[in-house]
């Protein structure tokens, strides 16, 4: 699975997810889990480069948390900063358990912050692209996850490889406007360039 494969629009959002996960709603919490699992386990082995028996040890520590205090979140939207809050702790605590006394040292330092940053920023455009369209996501996946030419799109997508420019630049804002709308100010796009 690609980290910008396609997410479902019609998902409920991040604050409805929570909701229904204290009122008791089982399927809301495994979804939730299922949600954010891969963020959790993205943390521990990109940005806090932990093995993955570790990162798999935070995981669990991660929504054993999440699970025992959710009642404790002041804003149900704000349940992603939260979850890596948490990853963030856990992680540095399992760092500090071992003796990778040198790494802990250098990503205290600011390097694990970039690399959340990064993070973060592709899981916003990973979430805003899952509003889009099937047609927007596909050939926006095609050109810039998978690198394939105009042609390629075209001849797999059935279109003239002469629109294709064109399709991509309406969908990049599309993808644009999605993704301020959530509060962020500039967005990237899945290949790391800026959208205008």
């Amino acid at each position: 699975m690609r980290f910008y494969e396609s997410v479902s629009s019609d998902l409920p959002t991040d604050a409805e997810l929570v909701a229904r996960c204290r009122s008791g709603d089982q399927d809301a919490w495994r979804e939730l889990v299922e949600r954010f699992s891969r963020y959790v386990y993205a943390i521990a082995v990109q940005v806090y480069r932990l093995p993955e028996a570790d990162a798999e040890d935070v995981f669990q520590e991660v929504f054993t948390r999440v699970y025992e205090r959710l009642g404790q979140l002041r804003d149900d939207g704000a349940v992603r900063p939260w979850i890596a809050q948490l990853a963030r702790r856990c992680c540095v605590d399992r760092l500090r358990q071992g003796t990778r006394v040198e790494l802990t040292e250098e990503l205290e330092a600011g390097e694990a912050e970039d690399s959340l940053d990064r993070l973060e920023e592709a899981w916003g455009v990973r979430e805003a692209l899952g509003h889009l369209s099937q047609p927007c996501q596909e050939v926006l996946d095609r050109f810039f996850t998978r690198d394939e030419s105009y042609r390629t799109i075209g001849a797999a997508l059935e279109i003239p490889p002469g629109t294709i420019a064109s399709r991509i630049s309406r969908c990049l804002a599309q993808l644009r406007d999605r993704y301020e709308g959530e509060g962020r100010i500039q967005a990237r796009t899945p290949s790391g360039g800026r959208i205008r």
